[in-house]
């Protein structure tokens, strides 16, 4: 068999485990072409699982606003085993990157195929947390993501231009929407990487490069985390993210 044959072969594998047993054969060169770069290719690389490739793909969607897509990949998330809130997580802190509209149009493209699915939507969490406490848990774990490097450039208290704007990021980014349920603390920071890359927002990409290798992510995990989202948003900026993240993690 060869090399392109077995892509192929990979790629209806992975298009049915993703979409179900009765997903219709690829019947023009752009559809085999997508089975043997984005599936075969892809998204039956090694080194990360199906779970955490369906959080950057769904991410990077959110990102640059491809709903159509974005509504096969939600019911696709519930097929690999992501818990039914963590699709409203991802597009939430996309929201902090990308603005909230885009946020929005993910929230409501995916309680409609919950609800054309049965699938119960997630339960509100309780809102009494006092704005004190948010800013607490919110600079824990910026410690715990960024250490020193969380008060420098873009987040410097010092800086009296960024300072009118950031510390809003610290309780209702870090405080709030890093605490909602359905995903690891290394998938959000997998969120970002995908969303830092699909938006080409170089400072961050290279910031919450080095944050995900402080929380356990391997140097493959971190690449791979961008690669996926190279059929979604881009090769071109994915390669972008490549090289600025070989920029600060390329001695490890």
């Amino acid at each position: 068999m060869s090399s392109r044959d077995r892509l192929r072969r990979q790629g209806e594998a992975m298009r049915r485990r993703l979409f179900g047993a009765s997903t219709d054969a690829a019947d023009s060169d752009f559809e085999r072409y997508i089975v043997e770069t984005t599936y075969g290719g892809i998204w039956s690389r090694p080194g990360l699982g199906l779970a955490d490739r369906m959080v950057c793909t769904l991410a990077s969607l959110c990102a640059v606003g491809q709903l159509p897509q974005l509504r096969r990949y939600v019911a696709a998330a519930l097929a690999v085993g992501l818990p039914r809130e963590a699709p409203f997580t991802i597009f939430a802190q996309i929201g902090i990157y990308a603005g909230f509209g885009a946020s929005e149009a993910a929230i409501e493209a995916t309680k409609l195929v919950y609800r054309e699915r049965g699938v119960e939507l997630p339960e509100a969490s309780s809102n009494d947390v006092s704005l004190e406490e948010l800013d607490r848990r919110g600079r824990d774990l910026m410690a715990k993501l960024h250490g020193e490097r969380g008060a420098r450039g873009y987040a410097a208290p010092e800086n009296p231009f960024t300072s009118r704007l950031y510390p809003m990021t610290i309780p209702y980014g870090y405080g709030t929407i890093w605490h909602w349920p359905g995903l690891a603390l290394r998938q959000r920071a997998m969120v970002s990487v995908a969303g830092f890359t699909a938006l080409q927002l170089r400072d961050q990409l290279q910031k919450f490069g080095q944050s995900a290798r402080n929380l356990g992510l391997s140097v493959d995990e971190i690449c791979e985390a961008i690669i996926q989202t190279a059929p979604y948003s881009g090769y071109a900026p994915a390669l972008n993210a490549l090289r600025w993240l070989g920029d600060v993690l390329g001695d490890e």
